[in-house]
């Protein structure tokens, strides 16, 4: 049986994500192509192709492959392809889509007017039910690198030891879709 407070934390999630979907209609966009393209706003270099942007948004590659090209269309995304395999996609935000992206939202103003403990308290919160939830799914935690197992901090910025590449401070702050949670011993 649902505690009241299982059934209320529930509501509340939900009723924010109306909220929220309710900011992310227009600018001739809905809130699917508005979750792709603030993914592709956070996301870093290795982390642009359809199939992590579907990983991401939990849904199917086909949506997220109409969904790409209906951003492409509207100039808010470009489509790049690799040199070393043209089948290999990735897409890049455009100025157009990043002055969308930086747009401030109903719910990041209400965030502002919490204090700092609600805030931390919040945060802390969410981040463990985002974690229970991802991991009961099955689904990959697309975290921020710096807070990743396989991130190394560097005087400039960081280095990944799983891609063995050096990570600026821009890349270091950036989603990515083989981050993996720091096991804590």
């Amino acid at each position: 049986m649902k505690t009241d407070d299982q059934r209320r934390i529930k509501d509340l999630i939900e009723r924010l994500g109306r909220i929220s979907a309710a900011d992310e209609w227009g600018d001739d966009i809905n809130p699917t192509q508005w979750t792709a393209l603030s993914y592709l706003a956070r996301a870093n270099r290795f982390s642009r192709s359809p199939s992590h942007v579907a990983d991401f948004m939990a849904t199917t590659r086909g949506t997220v492959s109409q969904t790409l090209k209906s951003l492409a269309r509207k100039g808010l995304i470009t489509e790049n392809r690799s040199e070393h395999d043209k089948r290999s996609i990735s897409y890049s935000i455009t100025e157009k889509g990043e002055m969308l992206f930086n747009k401030t939202s109903t719910i990041e103003e209400a965030v502002l007017l919490l204090s700092g403990q609600e805030v931390s308290t919040l945060l802390t919160g969410l981040e463990a039910l985002a974690r229970t939830a991802l991991k009961q799914r099955g689904y990959r935690s697309f975290g921020v690198c710096d807070t990743c197992d396989y991130h190394r901090k560097e005087p400039k910025g960081g280095y990944c030891n799983l891609l063995k590449l050096p990570l600026s401070p821009t890349d270091a702050k950036k989603i990515c879709h083989e981050h993996r949670l720091v096991v804590e011993a």
